[in-house]
């Protein structure tokens, strides 16, 4: 007979990674938080807190109810109602799906394009699809978890390099053709990295791709509308031809005010992740008022590109106060700024210092960035005023002055 007392059940879910009682108990916890209104200028009413400068928004241009936008996806309702009828490879293809996919493709100079639910299921798809046994993945060290979940689920040989490091890279993919001469190789990395704001070395990614018969994907969740005189992406940002990047992708819920994800690239590369990836294949299509919404969107950014110099203008600003206060940036050069902090408890407490001057700024600390490297992590939007950054700007220095991260 087994014994009762071994028969006592294990907990549902294992130890947690981050001490969320410890965070609620000190005054520390500041995330889900649900805003109630948007209001103009980069502002937000937030549930428990009243109007706050937003500065955690993925909404680089300030497109979140933006008339046009709106009104695209209320038409789309009124036209086609709230779902589809399905997955898109049976019944739940609409025009608009199609107007979106050749709108994309368009804008990033492609052959063709495909959207997912997700930017997390674009990346996971198309990198577990494409690949097979005996391929390599070679990706870099600081790229998103769904570019990383993708490559692990993958049945290829999966190798990291160190981030933005060349020479790295260069030898990873020595390595990978020695050790399969006749197998495919996929590079893969993020245009403008989450965390730390700063660029892939797109030129010299691409020439060693080239030189080594490797294919190149580039994640641009955070570089469009961003980077670029006209904020197209990264190959305007570097001067580059548009048939530098072999599997473009890209996100429709940051810059693009919608939901999705998409990939754009050659006839051959879309007709098979309309046949193979098993996150089109197997989930429902985009609702048409997100479709309507992302396809608006794109004709935005080209029409109003105003919005792509002034949230260029309101990095170099922002982050210059900054930088000139003493806090450390990393490498930002786009609209996302890192304040480190050093350890994790001053970045939790400048979090709560700027959250209740009226700041919507939130820490990033272990175990999604090093310990050491625990930060605030600020985005700059379009809609932002100069009188607002300079005010989150001097919140910032005064909290970091205070709590010992600044001398």
């Amino acid at each position: 007979m087994i014994q009762e007392a071994t028969l006592s059940k294990l907990s549902l879910t294992p130890d947690m990674l981050w001490p969320i009682a410890q965070y609620k108990k000190e005054g520390l916890y500041f995330y889900l938080e649900a805003t109630q209104d948007v209001l103009p200028n980069g502002r937000v009413n937030v549930e428990n807190y009243g109007e706050m400068i937003m500065l955690g928004s993925y909404s680089y241009l300030g497109l979140i109810g933006h008339p046009k936008i709106n009104e695209a996806a209320k038409a789309a309702i009124d036209k086609y109602g709230t779902g589809t009828h399905g997955v898109r490879l049976l019944a739940g293809s609409l025009v608009l799906h199609n107007e979106l996919e050749e709108r994309i493709a368009r804008f990033k100079q492609t052959d063709a394009a495909i959207t997912f639910s997700s930017g997390y299921v674009t990346n996971l798809a198309t990198i577990s699809g494409l690949l097979r046994k005996g391929d390599t993945v070679i990706s870099d060290k600081l790229n998103h978890a769904s570019i990383v979940d993708g490559c692990m689920l993958a049945m290829a040989n999966h190798v990291r390099f160190r981030h933005n490091d060349m020479e790295h890279l260069e030898r990873r993919l020595q390595e990978a053709r020695r050790s399969g001469p006749q197998s495919r190789i996929l590079v893969v990395a993020d245009a403008v990295f989450s965390m730390d704001g700063d660029i892939i070395n797109l030129p010299e990614v691409h020439r060693l791709c080239r030189e080594y018969d490797a294919y190149l994907m580039i994640d641009e969740a955070h570089s469009i509308g961003v980077l670029g005189e006209t904020g197209h992406g990264i190959e305007e940002y570097f001067g580059m031809p548009a048939d530098a990047i072999d599997i473009k992708m890209g996100t429709l819920s940051k810059t693009i005010p919608s939901a999705g994800g998409y990939v754009a690239g050659n006839n051959e590369l879309i007709t098979f992740l309309k046949h193979e990836a098993r996150a089109f294949i197997f989930s429902a299509a985009i609702p048409p008022s997100s479709a309507a919404a992302a396809k608006a969107a794109f004709d935005v950014i080209e029409e109003e590109p105003w919005r792509v110099k002034k949230v260029q203008e309101n990095y170099r600003h922002f982050a210059g106060r900054l930088k000139d206060a003493g806090f450390d940036l990393l490498y930002s050069q786009t609209a996302i700024v890192p304040v480190i902090c050093g350890d994790v408890e001053p970045a939790a407490m400048l979090a709560r210092f700027c959250r209740d001057q009226g700041i919507f700024v939130q820490a990033v600390v272990a175990p999604v960035v090093p310990a050491n490297l625990s930060r605030l992590r600020a985005c700059v939007l379009a809609a932002h005023t100069t009188e607002d950054l300079d005010y989150c700007a001097n919140v910032m220095i005064e909290g970091g002055q205070k709590l010992g991260i600044l001398s």
